[in-house]
């Protein structure tokens, strides 16, 4: 669920909303997603505000940047392109295309989706760090990596997914509706500050 704070502090996630428009310049920059893989949130920050506070889902096998790892990438992105305005909360998406079906959303924890479903939203990244996330064997775009909705609501706030960031589904509507194609994402790995961007492990 959506909430005005977070685990961070409002001054560290400024700070790094203000160092990634230093570094990333682009006509977009007003919103800032952060994702902290460790505390499994992810914050939406407007004109270095935060605006909006959500629990998320990251790898199940940690981070990594690399082709075929599975792992949730860091480092800083953007939005390279939406899917899936005006779909039904819980709408299947298969290659980025609505199916018409609705997944059946599972609640309790303890239960798995036979599939790896990605529903409700589709938000595709690319990286921005060349040899880093971006390119060869890293590329972020070419992992098909998105921010997504899942029929594992259960599980959200709980490492899960196969890479992906996903979010519960009325959330993934609700971020998508907020910011455009463009929006600068960060992906923070938990290991080391917020404010401390890598682009190398």
């Amino acid at each position: 669920m959506a909430t005005p704070s977070g685990e961070a502090s409002a001054q560290t996630l400024a700070a790094v909303a203000r160092e990634l428009a230093r570094r990333y310049p682009g006509p977009e920059d007003a919103h800032v997603i952060v994702v902290d893989v460790r505390q499994q949130r992810l914050y939406l920050l407007d004109h270095g505000h935060v605006q909006l506070t959500y629990r998320v889902s990251t790898s199940q096998w940690g981070i990594g940047n690399r082709e075929g790892s599975n792992r949730t990438p860091v480092g800083v992105f953007r939005i390279a392109q939406k899917f899936g305005e005006g779909a039904p909360a819980g709408t299947i998406f298969k290659s980025r295309r609505d199916t018409g079906k609705l997944a059946r959303i599972i609640t309790n924890p303890e239960n798995r989706s036979e599939r790896d479903l990605v529903t409700s939203r589709v938000m595709w990244l690319t990286g921005l760090q060349p040899g880093f996330n971006e390119g060869g064997d890293v590329d972020t775009h070419s992992r098909y990596i998105y921010i997504h909705g899942t029929p594992e609501e259960g599980r959200i706030g709980i490492p899960s997914s196969h890479g992906c960031v996903r979010m519960m589904n009325k959330d993934v509507i609700e971020l998508f509706s907020q910011v455009p194609v463009g929006t600068l994402v960060y992906i923070a790995p938990g290991n080391r500050p917020l404010t401390d961007i890598p682009n190398h492990f």
